[in-house]
């Protein structure tokens, strides 16, 4: 293909979409193309006395682009109506034309090249949240081949799109199979064969100190921290269970002084700020590191339980959710500190039966690894194909 001509945005923006009240009109329904409906992949169907704010007035084929950060990357094509009206949200930038074909902007607008120019267009509202400006993003070109050609780039990148949604779906259902093994071998002691024995969290440990929140500010200062040595852990390698590795690092008098608070392989760590009560367990083939202060560590004796096991019971058990509100006092987890973690009751079924479920969660875990290689070529596949498209190569 030749290289294509280009567009400037601002000629196919639909500054004159209109408006309505649906308040005005409480018993009809409408479709709502709302920003939190977004990641469903369809449009509220909602009661216009259920909304609160005058909406755009938009139709089958208009092109969405969200405005507002940090909910970018967002692009949305109007489906064929179901006879409601069809209205959205003001934080979307509405595009309508006869010369470009919908999907193929829809793609132009998600993609790197648009994104990096985009970004330009954001500046600060009322002082909090960033939108883009539509005056600036209509000065933005992008690439435009004939409407045969957009139609033929657009089915490419839906397909290569699909493929990696469809990859996506499968890790979400091998998590939901994590979940659903355990609930089956766990979720009801009274039914299991031997039943399970019911032990305050500190009677699995290895010692009553075993578990441990970590170091205050001030035993740990900021100037100690250094971009080598001992590794230090924090809230976001726990939540991306340790998949995700550190930048910051101790001296090794430092990792020394503060080996109170250390990490070993088959500790339980879990936060205790921000994403409350999030657990992983520190891998096997890692190195002894250091645990920041938001987090908590709870070191198990392995014979008496697994510590998979165990994260996944703190994860999934109603049981272990229940208990933690009432030994908080009715707070969310930051109220509960090391002594209320000790005393909290866990089910601690025969070893043998630990030991099958983490057999499961590996072989889960394979799979889940194989899954992310592939999706991660077809992210660079995909991307490969969104720059050749845009410049006139595919």
């Amino acid at each position: 293909m030749s290289t294509a001509s280009s567009i400037a945005l601002g000629e196919i923006m639909a500054s004159k979409s209109g408006s309505v009240d649906p308040s005005k009109f409480p018993d009809e329904v409408f479709d709502l193309y709302s920003i939190p409906a977004f990641d469903s992949g369809h449009p509220e169907v909602v009661a216009g006395k259920a909304i609160g704010s005058a909406k755009q007035v938009v139709r089958p084929g208009d092109v969405l682009l969200s405005r507002i950060v940090p909910h970018i990357r967002r692009a949305w094509v109007v489906a064929n109506g179901s006879g409601r009206r069809i209205i959205a949200s003001g934080e979307w930038i509405v595009f309508r034309s006869d010369r470009v074909h919908p999907d193929y902007l829809r793609h132009v607008l998600v993609g790197d090249p648009f994104h990096s120019q985009f970004m330009n267009t954001v500046a600060g509202v009322g002082g909090s949240l960033l939108r883009a400006r539509p005056e600036h993003v209509g000065k933005i070109k992008i690439p435009l081949p004939p409407l045969p050609e957009q139609r033929r780039i657009a089915k490419v990148l839906d397909r290569a799109e699909a493929l990696r949604t469809k990859r996506r779906a499968t890790l979400t259902q091998l998590d939901t199979l994590t979940q659903s093994i355990f609930l089956d071998l766990f979720g009801n002691a009274a039914k299991k064969p031997g039943g399970l024995r019911r032990s305050r969290l500190e009677q699995v440990c290895e010692s009553s100190d075993d578990i441990k929140c970590g170091p205050f500010g001030t035993q740990l200062a900021k100037s100690e921290v250094t971009t080598q040595g001992v590794p230090l852990w924090g809230i976001k390698n726990v939540n991306a269970l340790f998949d995700l590795a550190t930048h910051e690092f101790l001296a090794p008098k430092t990792s020394s002084r503060l080996a109170q608070y250390s990490l070993r392989p088959g500790d339980i760590v879990m936060t205790r700020k921000g994403t409350v009560g999030n657990c992983a367990v520190y891998p096997e083939y890692f190195p002894a590191g250091i645990m920041h202060s938001d987090l908590l560590r709870i070191r198990v004796d392995r014979s008496i339980c697994e510590p998979i096991f165990l994260s996944h019971q703190l994860h999934y058990s109603k049981d272990v959710e229940r208990q933690l509100a009432l030994i908080s006092g009715g707070a969310v987890m930051p109220g509960i500190n090391v002594t209320k973690l000790k005393i909290l009751e866990v089910d601690v079924p025969p070893l043998e039966l630990q030991h099958d479920f983490v057999l499961r969660v590996a072989a889960i875990e394979k799979l889940k690894s194989s899954h992310r290689a592939s999706l991660a070529e077809l992210d660079t596949l995909f991307a490969v194909l969104q720059h050749r498209a845009f410049r006139g190569e595919l």
